[in-house]
């Protein structure tokens, strides 16, 4: 199974709408990718550090599986454009993408 991290670093100024992520983008994703390989999407909140006084390192983190790295790269070529362009609607911090193998 392949995991794909999309993780959005709690930077001081910047802007997150999780509202708009959870309630507009990742549905957007899902209805792009269901029929790509997608086979379930979560949305997680930065609560805090390992230390419980310390921020959240991620404001948010958005995590998608698949079965395959290739139908992860075929969704992504056929509708990444999309997926990517509704970023500056609810963030203006650049997210960190990880591709990963459950193993």
């Amino acid at each position: 199974m392949i995991k794909v991290s999309v993780l959005y670093a709690n930077e001081e100024g910047k802007k997150f709408d999780m509202d708009y992520f959870s309630g507009k983008h990742m549905p957007l994703v899902q209805s792009r990718l269901n029929s790509m390989g997608l086979l379930r999407i979560e949305v997680e909140r930065g609560v805090s550090s390992a230390d419980p006084n310390a921020p959240a390192p991620f404001v948010a983190i958005g995590v998608l599986y698949f079965n395959t790295a290739e139908e992860v790269h075929e969704g992504f070529k056929t509708h990444g454009r999309e997926i990517m362009g509704d970023i500056p609607n609810y963030t203006d911090i650049s997210p960190q993408i990880q591709i990963s193998e459950i193993v």
